[in-house]
């Protein structure tokens, strides 16, 4: 994926931005109250 986001908004010139990657540790469904894959 960040590879693809790579290739898509490189222009080779500067100003082409940064992205930033990290590890979620977990998620969570705001509406049900749904945690993990279950949320996914």
């Amino acid at each position: 994926m960040v590879e693809a986001v790579t290739e898509a908004a490189s222009s080779g010139k500067i100003g082409d931005g940064k992205i930033f990657v990290w590890d979620l540790g977990d998620a969570r469904r705001i509406r049900t109250g749904e945690a993990g894959n279950d949320a996914l």
